[in-house]
């Protein structure tokens, strides 16, 4: 049975080297003043129930390398997960790849726990270290800025393993809380027709695809449709069918099919 790929990653990046006449805080720069373009130092990323996290890092400021490779991991994957992934790691990607001259990536389906986290909770931050710490008392590396002047001015070596230590770090935290805050969000893709490539199981469990499932309650609509919430017992997780879905899992049952996997 064919399982969804799922990929965790996060990425570390480095400013811009400019010219400035003065410091402070209002201060407006042009682009022109760039040295040298900001690039993304490491991506590293692990999948789903699998404990090792890979990384990939930069060649002395050079980034093309590191983009080809994490391109051919992320064409592997069913669904990419990142802490304000969609804003960020994603678009960040993108520019890289564009000034790269590099093709874009296939078409892909992001999940984004800072949105999950904003559109479910009222918490005092939605930070991939605040939320560790809260959930697990567990955060992110302490680091500084003497870290990231290291990489870019000195390529020293032990601050590269010091930054993918930081961002090995998210991922795995990255992991941890999306497997808390999932049973708040609808799955983006099912995972039972991902395991059965057949689109008339959609009665199955779309989080673990289990058959293992049963009805809990039928509600109709503002709009008149009819939807069943089922509860799987593989995973205890709810889910709402169609009319139409309903009637091919009946049709399940009374073949005696439910519970086949």
């Amino acid at each position: 049975m064919a399982k969804l790929k799922r990929l965790f990653w996060d990425i570390e990046t480095s400013p811009n080297i400019m010219f400035s006449w003065r410091c402070g805080y209002k201060i407006n720069l042009d682009h022109g003043n760039i040295i040298q373009e900001r690039a993304i130092i490491c991506i590293c990323y692990k999948w789903e129930d699998d404990d090792t996290v890979h990384e990939l890092h930069w060649d002395k400021g050079d980034d093309r390398k590191l983009i080809k490779k994490f391109a051919r991991v992320a064409a592997k994957a069913d669904e990419m997960v990142a802490h304000n992934g969609d804003h960020f790691d994603l678009k960040w990607f993108n520019g890289r790849n564009l000034i790269n001259g590099l093709p874009p990536l296939p078409q892909y389906r992001t999940v984004d726990t800072l949105k999950i986290a904003r559109k479910h909770f009222y918490l005092n931050s939605n930070r991939l270290d605040y939320l560790g710490k809260l959930l697990f008392g567990e955060g992110k590396i302490h680091t500084g800025f003497g870290l990231w002047r290291d990489i870019v001015i000195d390529n020293s070596a032990s601050a590269m393993r010091e930054m993918i230590r930081y961002c090995k770090q998210d991922v795995v935290l990255l992991e941890r809380i999306w497997n808390k805050l999932r049973d708040y969000e609808t799955p983006m893709i099912h995972a039972g027709v991902v395991a059965t490539g057949d689109s008339t199981l959609r009665w199955t469990c779309p989080h673990c695809a289990s058959f293992n499932v049963k009805k809990s309650k039928t509600r109709a609509t503002a709009k008149g449709m009819v939807q069943h919430q089922m509860n799987c017992r593989a995973c205890g997780r709810y889910y709402s069918v169609a009319n139409s879905v309903f009637n091919n899992y009946n049709k399940a049952k009374y073949l005696g099919s439910l519970g086949a996997a």
